[in-house]
């Protein structure tokens, strides 16, 4: 004899939710849910890492050893023409490390003149638009912009320090030193800030040069 609730093979119903679907398990009060941090601490140590070694020791190294030559040369050699030139030599590794590869791989700017068919000067300045694999890192570009602002600040003291105390005959490397520096500052903060028509303007009468608008790559 079969039992009463089964009489005749019926089954009894299943829940259903409003929406149609089978109910779902709940999770249990007391079950520990894991959260994945590894993601945030990841990114956090790639914006932290040097992608380029090479590069940001030799944006510092030129600069940083010319202001160390300039101020204890006298110590290591009493010829003042050996201690211009080795400072000179220093400030031209420098700036042309700076202009044509630190940039480039620290920041992803790069700015250059060059000169068309009439003769005409133009000042090109670019920006990397698309962020790739070898991008840079928050900190190389905090480690190019320090570096690239705090030298020409120190040349500027050099001028003064040299002028106050009569040491003539150093001044025209010190005011080599900040054309130089100054020179690829200027660049690099007017490839940063995307041109401005006023700057435009004072380097237009100053050098005859017409500005080319800041384009990306």
């Amino acid at each position: 004899m079969k039992p009463a609730g089964a009489a005749g093979g019926a089954r009894l119903p299943r829940a259903v939710r409003a929406d149609g679907l089978p109910p779902q398990a709940l999770l249990d009060d007391t079950e520990d849910v894991s959260l994945d941090f590894g993601s945030e601490e990841e990114l956090a140590l790639q914006k932290a890492r040097i992608r380029h070694p090479l590069a940001t020791f030799f944006h510092l190294f030129f600069r940083v050893s010319a202001i160390v030559t300039y101020l204890f040369c006298d110590w290591f050699s009493n010829s003042f023409v050996a201690c211009f030139v080795t400072i000179l030599l220093l400030l031209s590794f420098d700036f042309w490390s700076v202009k044509n590869v630190t940039g480039r791989l620290l920041v992803g700017l790069r700015w250059w003149n060059q000169i068309d068919e009439d003769g005409k000067s133009h000042w090109v300045f670019e920006a990397k638009r698309v962020p790739t694999i070898a991008a840079s890192t928050e900190a190389e570009a905090r480690i190019f912009w320090l570096g690239l602002i705090i030298c020409p600040v120190i040349w500027t003291m050099f001028f003064f320090s040299t002028l106050f105390s009569l040491k003539l005959k150093w001044l025209a490397l010190v005011i080599a030193g900040i054309s130089l520096q100054t020179a690829n500052l200027y660049g690099y903060i007017h490839c940063k800030l995307g041109g401005q028509k006023t700057i435009s303007r004072v380097t237009s009468r100053l050098f005859g040069t017409t500005d080319v608008p800041k384009s990306e790559y």
